[in-house]
């Protein structure tokens, strides 16, 4: 079984910031298995549950995960879940927000730093590991002198909308082929 989490702020009001993208690509990973995501009690996230490969008995059991709370305390619904789950870090993939990648630019990769990022750290800080796996979304840099946390926390301007779109899928399809194929493969295939 896998825990796939999307990195993102709850509410409306955060729907389709930059920094959100992790939400997104879990949302369509959730359309993809047909499920619907629910609020289990204590739990401080929404969870749907699916399979991924074929259909079948080879098929691997997945569960989604988006926090309930804001993103600088994401680690603590994370490691509900994983201890509710029985669920390893090596078997966790965290889905982000990257400003030092451009839009249209995606890194799969195991372990590393945060980067300054308050979701991973929060992450790191709760499970006591940063050795899992991440699907780094590029979102780009600030123009100009904006305040990389007011660019995070904004839109995509509307000319960039269909190609998020498309890199959503995308990264739903990186993250399907990181537990299908593994790593390597994945990282050929993906890293751009």
């Amino acid at each position: 079984m896998w825990l796939i989490v999307g990195l993102g702020n709850p509410g409306p009001g955060y729907a389709m910031h930059r920094h959100n993208v992790g939400f997104r690509v879990v949302d369509e990973l959730g359309r993809r298995f047909g499920s619907k995501f629910s609020n289990p009690a204590r739990m401080r996230a929404e969870i749907a549950e699916g399979r991924i490969g074929p259909p079948g008995p080879d098929s691997t059991r997945a569960v989604l995960l988006k926090s309930r709370t804001f993103m600088n305390e994401t680690g603590a619904a994370v490691s509900k879940a994983s201890g509710y789950y029985k669920i390893k870090p090596d078997h966790l993939i965290v889905i982000h927000d990257e400003l030092d990648l451009d839009l249209g630019q995606m890194r799969v990769k195991l372990g590393g730093g945060d980067n300054g990022h308050n979701g991973l750290r929060s992450i790191r800080k709760s499970l006591s590991v940063g050795d899992y796996y991440r699907v780094r979304f590029g979102v780009g840099r600030p123009p100009g002198r904006q305040d990389p946390a007011d660019f995070l926390l904004s839109n995509f301007a509307a000319r960039e909308r269909d190609d998020v779109e498309i890199e959503i899928a995308r990264a739903a399809d990186a993250v399907e082929s990181l537990i299908i194929n593994g790593l390597e493969r994945t990282q050929s295939s993906f890293n751009s």
